[in-house]
């Protein structure tokens, strides 16, 4: 059984406060020209001056239904950003006439003056639409071949559907940038599925990230308990709510155990719970050739960057950073300039640059 590993505190880094006044802030970018865009889960995209200054919300954003957890989430810029100022955004669509609200992703073009969105198209809604709060998921990987992988979250009170495959709940997706679906994606030849999904069985990720192995890395919130790192493959049952490590908010089994054939398992969770959000690989040696390659995930409820040691796919150590700051940390983002940098979540949440400790 995977168990989490003894850690250490230690601080290693020293933080440099790049901005504040951002309310709930979700997901980070960097602009070419050494700016930043932040998303708000309120509903509201922000540049962030290099001198950290926080500009007015950039116009042109969709409106989003910001209840519970859902808002304005995550946010990538296309790989050929500098030449085509496209970007994609995931974010809790309303439904109309107020039926339900869903996880959409966007595709758009941001302004060469970066004050509004251009374009702005959704190319893909999950389905179905449900009047809920809870588990959007929403991180947006670009894969080396173009393909766009989305996670999506099972909605909580629609836990079983993330093993049904005639919905979207509960799954990662994988889409071409024009909302169409690939041809090698598992489902296209089984009759009564969703061609774009990729894998399912996951409740609630909120962590993605490009491995230096050349494969999707996701994490997930688990119930009470349960929070997974997972590599899914094509065709992947993660086994969500069949098999966790979780257990009923209160006490409880859920499902049938931690294991069963044909369910992958995970690659290492965390019970009990950190409430993971945001992962990004390091591929700099800033802070020395022993971080290389290290994973680093966000921690809501822990209130830590959690740094993970890999040998391969197995996780052999983990090191918690900054718990004495006490700071949700909602995303973790590897910059141009090879550092790391962290969004808190808060109604005055902070944009914090990782410097090496002296």
């Amino acid at each position: 059984m995977l168990v989490a590993l003894p850690y250490a505190v230690a601080a290693g880094v020293r933080v440099e406060v790049v901005a504040s006044g951002l309310a709930h802030p979700w997901a980070l970018a960097f602009l070419p020209d050494g700016r930043y865009l932040v998303t708000e889960r309120p509903g509201r995209l922000r540049v962030v001056e290099s001198d950290g200054r926080v500009g007015p919300p950039v116009a042109g954003v969709p409106r989003v239904d910001a209840v519970g957890q859902g808002g304005l989430l995550d946010l990538v810029l296309d790989s050929a950003f500098a030449s085509n100022r496209t970007l994609y955004f995931c974010y809790a669509e309303p439904g109309p006439d107020g039926e339900g609200n869903a996880t959409a992703l966007a595709r758009a073009v941001l302004a060469p003056d970066a004050t509004r969105l251009q374009d702005v198209q959704v190319i893909f809604r999950q389905r179905p639409r449900y009047e809920g709060r809870l588990h959007f998921g929403c991180r947006i990987v670009e894969a080396p071949d173009g393909t766009l992988f989305l996670t999506l979250g099972e909605r909580y009170h629609r836990m079983a559907d993330a093993q049904t495959l005639d919905n979207h709940l509960g799954k990662v997706v994988r889409i071409h940038k024009d909302g169409s679906v690939p041809p090698d994606n598992p489902l296209l030849d089984r009759a009564g599925t969703l061609p774009e999904i990729w894998s399912w069985g996951h409740r609630n990720p909120q962590g993605a990230a490009w491995g230096p192995d050349g494969r999707l890395w996701i994490h997930e919130h688990g119930p009470q308990g349960g929070d997974e790192i997972n590599r899914p493959e094509r065709g992947d049952n993660h086994g969500w709510p069949v098999v966790t490590f979780g257990e009923q908010y209160g006490g409880g089994r859920i499902g049938e155990g931690t294991s069963k054939p044909g369910m992958v398992p995970p690659l290492y969770h965390w019970t009990p719970s950190i409430a993971p959000s945001g992962m990004a690989f390091l591929t700099s040696d800033r802070y020395g050739t022993a971080w290389r390659g290290n994973l680093f995930v966000g921690a809501l409820r822990g209130q830590a960057l959690v740094r993970l040691e890999l040998d391969g796919a197995r996780v052999v150590r983990e090191q918690r950073l900054l718990a004495e700051r006490r700071e949700r940390i909602r995303d973790v983002r590897q910059g141009p300039d090879g550092l790391l940098y962290l969004l808190t979540d808060a109604p005055d949440g902070r944009l914090l640059r990782l410097l090496p400790a002296p």
